[in-house]
């Protein structure tokens, strides 16, 4: 359980580091339009928000991989709370598939963390 626990959270900081990378370097891009959904014309004129929200989530990466190379479980379970409310509040706010592609797979990961050594 504790390797599947690792894998998962795993999973979780290398898709906040797919995010980043999306939205500070490929939002105007087609891939970035692509994903989102959106008009070159609202890419241009977000992208300085795209840049700050990937940011946040290299952030979310770093503490995901923080957790796991130094093997510490309750920074693990913190910024696996963090994903989950960021994918709960994003789910509300922006998209409700949100939740199930990234909230879903860090309370997963979570689950498994918590789950007896």
């Amino acid at each position: 359980m504790k390797a599947l626990a690792k894998i998962l959270t795993a999973l979780v900081a290398l898709q906040h580091v797919f995010f980043l990378v999306v939205e500070m370097f490929l939002w105007e891009h087609e891939v970035g339009r692509m994903m989102f959904d959106i008009t070159a014309e609202f890419a241009a004129s977000t992208a300085f928000m795209a840049q700050n929200q990937g940011l946040y989530n290299g952030f979310l990466a770093a503490g995901l991989i923080w957790s796991l190379v130094a093997a510490k479980r309750d920074v693990r379970i913190f910024f696996l709370l963090c994903v989950i409310v960021a994918g709960v509040f994003a789910s509300l706010t922006v998209s409700p598939s949100i939740i199930v592609v990234q909230a879903l797979p860090a309370l997963l990961a979570l689950v498994f963390t918590l789950l007896k050594r």
